[in-house]
């Protein structure tokens, strides 16, 4: 994805030249590709199996909630990890963990009936599966992003990140489609329970093939976590142009995460509305889900490079906070829209714009960092921001069981504060500010 002149990243590039790639580097991509496939598959859906489940508003909430803690604690560990056993035996064991976890979920539907304190057996046993789940995706962030900024000249970040964030998101796209087809011929328990148990299937042949092809021979992953201090240390030193930009994304990210995991309820359970569509015929709410998810994603997809490269002219500021607002404005917008397919699509079509400025908002954290300090700017600043937003699904939890208007449009508050602060106070790089 090197880049030089005046050329552009090409965003397709990661599909045509597949065949290029080394081994090594080709059997990675299409892990990552096959464990998003799965994670896509199944994490959008899987607040809606706990409520078939049993489990309370309340609990999908403490899930969510969960959900962010693994994500904000799982890097260190597993980097410790790989730093101990290296790259090969890691990834082995994070993709084993990651198959396992899918397995657990798919055998939890039968020990619904037996009572384990306020909640069930089979609620329990999805709480677990997140831990195991989640383990491969502790793999590779800072990576990722030391690779674009090395790769790609500084007043084209945003398009770099938007070349690799096509190829990765291409498995979100098919995910909830492939779900969407299951769904529109098995009822809901039944039909996400082939999925969990397709995203094992897929998870184990991708664990197998990194096993057995990669070669890490080479492979340098760097220090381990420091401890605590070190990540004071390096929130002190973060460039000034990223305070602004962190308080803001924190808050619009803890207004998402209030809801996150209630958008499939709104769609399934407090609109209940299914569709009718050419050649496939009738959905039920649950099928329909998936579509609209394939509908946000398709957007993203279609929108994310020509904006990276419309941040060349406007600057990546106003990219970032069209992205912030989309963010803030979506829940309010969902659960007061009028119960109609056409509407939803609509709305899920206007919430893949918020992908749109994620290349940019990724090129504005990892832009201003010296050469040498990417990863650690990154690290901390996703750590930060992964950290305060832990309890805001719990939060919002706690409001959607007494009233989900309140929760979504007090999300769409909180979102909104965040954006006027990254309005007022946010700065802009300055290779894209000067080109």
């Amino acid at each position: 994805m090197a880049a030089s002149g005046d050329t552009d990243p090409d965003p397709f590039d990661a599909f045509r030249q597949l065949r290029a790639l080394p081994g090594d580097v080709l059997v990675l991509s299409l892990a990552m590709f096959a464990f998003s496939l799965g994670f896509q598959a199944t994490g959008r859906y899987l607040p809606q199996y706990l409520a078939v489940l049993g489990a309370s508003s309340l609990a999908l909430g403490a899930y969510g909630s969960l959900g962010n803690l693994v994500s904000a604690v799982f890097p260190y560990p597993g980097g410790a990890l790989s730093d101990r056993l290296g790259s090969r035996t890691s990834l082995t064991l994070f993709g084993l963990a990651s198959t396992l976890g899918f397995l657990v979920w798919w055998a939890a539907d039968p020990f619904r009936t037996v009572a384990v304190g306020p909640t069930n057996l089979a609620v329990v046993m999805v709480f677990l599966g997140l831990f195991l789940s989640q383990a491969w995706k502790s793999f590779g962030l800072g990576a990722t992003f030391a690779i674009v900024k090395q790769s790609v000249p500084a007043d084209r970040l945003a398009s770099g990140f938007a070349a690799t964030e096509t190829f990765r998101r291409t498995a979100f796209l098919l995910g909830p489609l492939l779900v969407a087809a299951v769904l529109s011929v098995y009822a809901f328990t039944e039909g996400f329970r082939l999925v969990l148990l397709g995203a094992a299937v897929v998870g184990a042949v991708a664990t197998v093939a990194q096993f057995a092809l990669y070669d890490a021979s080479n492979d340098s992953i760097g220090d381990s976590f420091e401890g605590v201090a070190s990540v004071v240390d390096d929130l002190r030193s973060l460039p000034d142009t990223l305070r602004p930009l962190l308080v803001a994304d924190t808050l619009v990210r803890f207004a998402n995460g209030m809801v996150y995991v209630f958008f499939v309820r709104v769609v399934v359970d407090v609109f209940a509305v299914g569709a009718t569509l050419p050649v496939v015929g009738a959905l039920s709410p649950e099928a329909y889900f998936g579509v609209l998810l394939g509908v946000e994603m398709a957007v993203a997809l279609i929108t994310m490079a020509p904006v990276a490269r419309l941040a060349r002219s406007v600057g990546l500021k106003p990219v970032v906070a069209l992205g912030f607002a989309v963010y803030a404005v979506f829940p309010a917008m969902l659960i007061f829209a009028p119960p109609d397919a056409t509407v939803l699509a609509a709305l899920f079509a206007f919430s893949g714009l918020r992908f749109a400025g994620l290349p940019a908002h990724k090129a504005l954290i990892v832009g201003p960092a010296e050469a040498d300090a990417g990863g650690r700017v990154t690290g901390t600043y996703y750590l930060v921001r992964n950290v305060i937003t832990i309890p805001s699904a719990l939060v919002g939890g706690w409001i959607y069981g007494r009233s989900p208007e309140t929760a979504f449009a007090l999300a769409t508050a909180v979102g909104l504060a965040g954006v006027a602060y990254f309005l007022l106070r946010g700065r802009e790089f300055t290779a894209y500010a000067s080109g």
